[in-house]
């Protein structure tokens, strides 16, 4: 099977439901930013202890589901979606990580293990993918569970950054 369809050259691509839609639109934007992170969470799991990738690859396979549901226009044509049960994991995930790290009231300096910086970097991918979700949201239907599952997922991957620290540095002003 050729990698190269050549149906992509005049800046249009196909969407799981088959429609048609240019490659810079907004919906395009949405579920490549879910893409990328996706994969910056790939990297950082070559980073990450065992629990830690378990937790990461859960995700990954979830925020497949994300993309396919963004990719996805026609009612009915996409089956996997985000679920309420699906934000209440991410919240228990949270709830652990933040159990098993000390309480600080402040924004800390992110990065002092490659493990946590990558960990913020997939962070702050995530929040933009939120935006352009947010963006999206108001001018064509989508599931809002996706909204809030993307939301949660960036305290996730903040509360495991924080867990992974060597140091915390807070930050005072």
């Amino acid at each position: 099977m050729k990698i190269y369809t050549k149906t992509g050259d005049k800046g249009q691509t196909s969407l799981y439901d088959g429609s048609r839609i240019d490659k810079d639109s907004l919906r395009v934007e949405c579920y490549g930013t879910i893409d990328e992170l996706n994969s910056y969470i790939g990297l950082c799991m070559n980073y990450a202890k065992e629990l830690d990738k378990n937790v990461l690859f859960e995700i990954q396979k979830k925020l497949f589901n994300v993309s396919g549901e963004l990719a996805t226009k026609k009612e009915g044509k996409f089956n996997n979606k985000v679920t309420e049960e699906d934000i209440k994991k991410l919240e228990n995930i949270i709830d652990e990580y933040t159990n098993k790290t000390e309480d600080v009231n402040a924004f800390i300096v992110p990065g002092t293990s490659i493990i946590a910086a990558n960990l913020h970097v997939a962070r702050t991918i995530c929040r933009r993918a939120e935006r352009r979700i947010i963006s999206l949201s108001k001018i064509e239907d989508i599931n809002l569970n996706i909204i809030k599952y993307v939301n949660r997922l960036s305290d996730v991957l903040y509360a495991i950054a924080r867990y992974n620290e060597e140091k915390l540095i807070p930050m005072e002003f």
